[in-house]
Order: structure tokens, then C-alpha cells, then sequence
């Protein structure tokens, strides 16, 4: 197998500048890497992991700091799973790698009930058995290939479905404490991974686990935010953005902020203001509104209805 194109058309170019320079900023905001690190790509041969691991390799030449990678394929033993792709496409472009046979597949099959998601249990067996591999390849971050608009879904699934307001963070250390996760795509919009993607020519793998399965609420949840990309473009954008501006004094978790104790913070009246000196109200057209009743509703005629 021979390495992937290199285009050199402008529009390429310029959509590859786009890209590295969305990584290295995640990377940089986050401490994703650090002088030393030892870096195993998750690469299931998806668009998202192919291009985490070809920017990598990139930044790895160019970064003022050194790190290793290793790329990591789990082979889930799923039925027609193309075994040779990977470690021929690894060898052509000259990566260490570790290809690690654990056939979760039979597992979510058996325990998953016909047409019920099997994302949420592959996706545990499959982290287990990647920290695991981390542990004995010494590797001191896992990255992984989530993007912009992964952690986006995240969102408002953990809303809808779940009742939390938890998305997917770009850097993660794991319960046991004895990992750290980065997501260094966590900048970068997968409408252009996938341009990035084809240009590229990468040897791209389906998932015939979950990519098989009709209305995933994830599907969902990404034809809905599509549908406002399209309406109000730069729509998804300014969702990520809210994530980077929280202000836990404006939601309702009080194990997240001290709601109760807001009396101790509070500054006590001054005399002047117990005597009621006399002071310009600011007109409040919306409070005059309210006063004054609301309107009726267009066509209406005032009735109640």
C-alpha cells in the first residue's frame, strides 16, 4: 500500500493550514502535549482518527518540543473487517504501531439486545481494553479522534437523554487517575476532516458495528444541529464557544456554586441607602411593557383565546 496523496492545489492548502493550526492551538490551550510525552493514536480507520494521526505526525516534526507516537488499532473481530489495511497503510507510512485482536463484537452482540444502540457498550470495552495497551506501552496520553462537533452531540444528548449538562472535554484524566485522554481535533469541524479526508485518499474502514444502525439517537442529534448550520451558519461554532464561557452563578447546580451561601457575600446596605436618597431609575422599556399589560396578539383582536 502506497502512502496517501499529497494534493497541491490551494484549496487544499488552505484547508490543511486550517487544520494543523486548529490542532496545535487545541493542543497548545490544553497542555495536550508536553516535552517527553509518549502519544498512542487510537486509529480505527475512520476519517477522524486518519487525519488525527496525519496532523500528528506533522506537528511531531515541527514542534519545538519532542514526543513519540504510537499508533493503536483494536481489531474487534467484527465479520469482514479488512485485517491487512491498517498494518500495511502503518508500514507505507513508516509509524510504529501496535495492531491488539480483541473480539468485543461477540460480546456487544450477545448482551445487547436485536436493534437496541451498541454504541455505549462497545465503546466501554473498547476503552478498556485501549488503557490497558496504554499501560503496557508506557504511553503517558491516549489521543483520541473526536472532533468539534462530537462533543457538540455529546451536549445535548447528556441534555435530552440524561438530564446533565456534560459535553466531552479536550483533555481528560481517568477515574482511575492513571490515564490522561486529549482530543486534539476538539478545534476542528468534521465537515472539513472529511474534505481533508478525500484529498487525502486515506484507507478508510467502516464501522459495520454502529454505522449499521438506523436512528441512533446521535444521528439525531446531528441531523438537528446540521439543520441550524444550514439555517444560521456558524451556528455550531458559537455552541463550542459556550462551552469555553460557563458561568455556574447562572445555572442551577448549587453543588457547582454556593447558592446558599450568597447572604455571607453580600454587602450590607450603607446608611445613606437606609435613608432612601433619591435616585435616577434608568426607563426600562420592557418593565413599562409589563405594566402597561402586553398587546394583543396579531390578529387576535384581543380576545383571550
Amino acid at each position: 500500500m502506497a502512502a496517501p496523496k499529497q494534493p497541491t492545489s490551494n484549496s487544499f492548502k488552505k484547508l490543511q493550514g486550517f487544520l494543523r493550526s486548529r490542532m496545535g492551538q487545541a493542543i497548545a490551550d490544553y497542555g495536550m502535549i508536553t516535552e517527553g510525552d509518549r502519544v498512542m493514536v487510537c486509529v480505527s480507520g475512520g476519517k477522524d482518527s486518519h487525519t488525527l494521526l496525519d496532523i500528528l505526525r506533522h506537528l511531531q516534526r515541527h514542534a519545538p518540543i519532542h514526543f513519540d507516537l504510537l499508533a493503536v488499532n483494536l481489531d474487534q473481530k467484527q465479520p469482514g473487517f479488512p485485517a491487512h489495511v491498517l498494518p500495511e497503510y502503518f508500514e507505507a507510512i513508516g509509524v510504529p504501531y501496535r495492531i491488539v485482536e480483541q473480539d468485543t463484537y461477540s460480546t456487544v452482540k450477545r448482551v445487547i439486545p436485536e436493534g437496541k444502540t451498541m454504541c455505549g457498550l462497545c465503546s466501554r470495552l473498547r476503552r478498556g481494553v485501549l488503557y490497558r495497551v496504554a499501560a503496557e506501552e508506557g504511553a503517558t496520553k491516549i489521543a483520541l479522534g473526536h472532533h468539534r462537533d462530537d462533543m457538540i452531540e455529546t451536549l445535548f444528548l447528556n441534555m435530552f437523554h440524561g438530564g446533565r449538562l456534560k459535553a466531552m472535554p479536550p483533555k481528560l484524566l481517568t477515574d482511575d487517575r492513571r490515564h490522561i485522554v486529549i482530543r486534539p481535533l476538539a478545534y476542528c469541524p468534521e465537515a472539513d476532516i472529511a474534505r481533508y479526508a478525500r484529498y487525502r485518499e486515506f484507507p478508510i474502514i467502516p464501522c459495520t458495528l454502529c454505522g449499521s444502525q438506523a436512528n441512533l439517537q446521535r444521528a439525531q442529534i446531528k441531523d438537528m444541529l446540521q439543520t441550524w448550520e444550514r439555517q444560521w451558519p456558524g451556528r455550531t461554532e458559537t455552541l463550542f464557544r459556550s462551552l469555553q464561557n460557563v458561568a455556574p452563578s447562572q445555572l442551577a447546580d448549587p453543588a457547582l456554586f454556593d447558592f446558599s451561601g450568597l447572604e455571607s457575600a453580600r454587602i450590607a446596605p450603607s446608611d445613606e441607602d437606609a435613608m432612601g436618597t433619591d435616585l435616577e431609575v434608568e426607563f426600562n422599556p420592557a418593565m413599562a411593557l409589563f405594566e402597561g399589560g402586553l398587546p394583543p396578539l396579531a390578529g387576535t383582536g384581543g380576545r383571550d383565546r
